[in-house]
């Protein structure tokens, strides 16, 4: 059996290449059609989509285009925060000197002084003293027909008096608006020229008065002057009120 099988496979090979070659002869095979028209199989199936291939190299850059049209402006940031203050600069040159501007009016200032001596002795008791030798009353505060200062400032004054004590004790009180405010007594001493003195700060108001009185009945009016002794008696503001001006 073996030996036939084989025998009838080879006669099957050397009859195809003949049939195919007369086929050629005879007319133009058609492509899908078998070659003999008789042994044509089954049409196969479509065949699986191949993998995509690589992708190609970069193409070369183009042309600069034109300068587009500029776009909206966008909106306003939120401003950022204030920096550190920076170093101070150089100090500038000195300006030009500017013209000179008019005289202003002279500022008030408020004078009150007198300085009087005694000419009259000995003084009478009980009476203010009059110092009628005049050595300052340049405002006329003081009126040497009463021996009384008058305030016409208002302010804190300073009053002081020297005298001389001679023949008789002295007993003198300083008076402001008719009452005494400070008292002075010397006793004198027999065959001596002596020294009373005494000073006061007092505060007045305008049409306050102050001077000098011997004070008591007695024989206290040892108050001396002559040519070359003095008695003498003075004031003078230190400040005003300047409540009232």
């Amino acid at each position: 059996m073996r030996g036939q099988g084989g025998i009838l496979l080879c006669s099957l090979l050397l009859v195809v290449p003949h049939c195919t070659e007369v086929a050629a002869q005879d007319d133009e095979p058609d492509p899908k059609m078998p070659c003999a028209k008789w042994m044509g199989g089954a049409p196969g199936y479509p065949g699986h989509n191949g993998l995509p291939g690589r992708d190609g190299k970069d193409g070369k850059d183009g042309l600069k285009g034109e300068k587009g049209d500029a776009g909206a402006a966008g909106p306003t940031g939120v401003p950022g925060a204030v920096g550190p203050p920076g170093m101070t600069g150089r100090p500038g040159a000195p300006g030009l000197t500017g013209m000179k501007g008019e005289k202003g009016d002279a500022a008030f200032v408020h004078r009150s002084a007198f300085s009087v001596g005694l000419t009259e002795r000995p003084p009478a008791p009980n009476i203010p003293i009059r110092f009628s030798k005049i050595f300052y009353n340049e405002q006329g505060h003081y009126d040497a027909s009463t021996g009384k200062f008058l305030c016409n400032v208002p302010g804190t004054y300073y009053f002081a008096y020297h005298l001389t004590v001679y023949l008789a004790d002295v007993k003198v009180s300083l008076y402001k608006k008719g009452k005494a405010v400070i008292f002075t007594y010397d006793q004198f001493q027999n065959n001596n020229v002596d020294q009373a003195s005494g000073s006061v700060l007092l505060h007045l108001s305008s049409g306050d008065e102050v001077w000098l009185q011997v004070y008591g009945n007695g024989n206290n009016n040892g108050i001396y002057a002559d040519n070359v002794n003095d008695s003498t008696f003075m004031g003078f503001l230190l400040y005003p009120d300047m409540d009232g001006y």
